[in-house]
Formats: C-alpha cells, sequence, structure tokens
C-alpha cells in the first residue's frame, strides 16, 4: 500500500510501505532505477543508492546489475567501508556511495550517473550553472574531481577504492554535485525523490546551458535566486516523483 509521508528533504513524497508499516525502502530503490533510465540518466551503468532507514550507518544499494533490470531482491546492505555479507557481485564503484555517506550525514541518497551532457563541463574550462530555476541547487558551485592527482595518470577513472572514494568525498564538499572529469558526476540528496530529481535536473540544466551559450552571454541565476527557487521547488517534488514513477513502468 502507499502512504504520504513527510520526508527529511521538507516535501511530502508518497512511499511504498510493507504490511508492517515500514517503509520498503528496496521496493523505492528500485523504482529509482527504474525512473533514472526511463530519464535517459542511466542506462547500462551508473547506480543509485539511499541511507538506511534501520541503520544510518549502512546503505541500500543494488548488486552489479544494469540499472534498469533493477528489482527489490537485488539490493544489497553495505557498511561505509563498502562491506556486504552478500555473496552476489557488487559495484565495482560503491565506494562513492560509502565514502559520502561517511563525509555527509545531511545525505540521504546519491546517484552515480554518465548523462552525456553535464560530461562536457568536467573537462572544459566552462563551469556548470544554474541557468534555469528547476536546478538552483547546483549554486553556488559544482566541484570538478580530477582522478589523477589519487589515482596517478593512468587510471580507469573509476572510483573502485576507499582511497578515491575519500576523494570523491572531499572534492564534492557541501556541493549537491560533484563533476568527475571524463566520467561523468556524482549527485547528492536528503532523500531519494529529491537526488533523482537533483540528477534530472542537472542533466537537463547541462542542455539548456550549452544552447545557450551558444546564443552569446548568459545571465545565470544568483545564488539568492538560486536559493529562493530551491525553497520553493523542494515541497513540489513529490509530484514530478509520482509522475516519473507512473513513466517507468
Amino acid at each position: 500500500m502507499t502512504a504520504v509521508a513527510g520526508t527529511r528533504d521538507g516535501s511530502d513524497v508518497p512511499q511504498e510501505q510493507s504490511a508492517d508499516g515500514s517503509t520498503d525502502q528496496r521496493r523505492e530503490l528500485a523504482k529509482a532505477n527504474h525512473v533514472l533510465v526511463d530519464q535517459g540518466i542511466l542506462d547500462g551503468f551508473g547506480h543509485v543508492s539511499v541511507r538506511s532507514d534501520e541503520d544510518p550507518t549502512t546503505f541500500l544499494l543494488a548488486r552489479n546489475l544494469a540499472p534498469g533490470l533493477v528489482q527489490p531482491q537485488d539490493v544489497q546492505v553495505l557498511t561505509l567501508d563498502g562491506d556486504t555479507d552478500d555473496p552476489r557481485k557488487p559495484y565495482l564503484e560503491r565506494h562513492i556511495h560509502a565514502q559520502i555517506y561517511r563525509a555527509r550525514p545531511d545525505v540521504r541518497a546519491v546517484v552515480h550517473s554518465h548523462s552525456p551532457a553535464v560530461i562536457p563541463f568536467g573537462v572544459s574550462s566552462v563551469p556548470l550553472r544554474p541557468i534555469l530555476h528547476m536546478a538552483g541547487f547546483l549554486a553556488p558551485r559544482v566541484p570538478v574531481f580530477e582522478a589523477r592527482d589519487t589515482m596517478g595518470a593512468g587510471s580507469d577513472l573509476l572510483v573502485s577504492s576507499a582511497e578515491s572514494g575519500v576523494a570523491l568525498a572531499e572534492a564534492l564538499g557541501d556541493a549537491a554535485v560533484v563533476l568527475m572529469r571524463g566520467h561523468g558526476s556524482t549527485t547528492v540528496g536528503g532523500s531519494l525523490p529529491e537526488v533523482v530529481y537533483r540528477a534530472i535536473y542537472t542533466e537537463v540544466n547541462a542542455r539548456v546551458q550549452v544552447e545557450a551559450e551558444r546564443l552569446g552571454a548568459c545571465t545565470y541565476l544568483t545564488d539568492e535566486e538560486a536559493a529562493a527557487t530551491v525553497a520553493t521547488n523542494t515541497p513540489q517534488i513529490g509530484r514530478a516523483w509520482q509522475y516519473w514513477q507512473d513513466r517507468a513502468v
């Protein structure tokens, strides 16, 4: 059955509940995977996780599987060291999630994606900046993680160790999104609906920014405008979340 529960990001979002009334995070995480595939943020690669409601020192993440195929039974429980008792193969880049959760107690959900419009901003001198009101969370900055600084000149760019996960979390700092040069991006949020919203609108903003800059000088959101849009939009995330779920069968 479905109930409306107030989330930590301040929005009212319909959440799946199990028979005993507890939030079924595995089912919601599977839906988040499907939404992100439907919206073109994930494809055969990338992943999304959520901090456990039962034990905040653990998080839920699917086993090593294409996101569009993830079902509730595919979800594993991992520690902040990236370890799991589940014998099935975990994602190589689980340390992205583990070390961000360790460094940021405020983060409840994480998305790592390779969405195409975002990648150019991680390899060029042009910063990704909020240009539309749905992406105010990009202010005041979107940092770029340089893998060479931690993993050397010959790495595969994957954040597949605790050390590289720590470095990524440090690059993220207190931002909502960190770009990963030549790789993709990682987005954080206060709930699964919020992080899905942010991952989608990071990609939308990147596309719009490229198109706008072709026309000439752009007017971006000020930090004050960005903060105001976040305050207005956050309580509305549940509306989009329900629509996206209905689309993603």
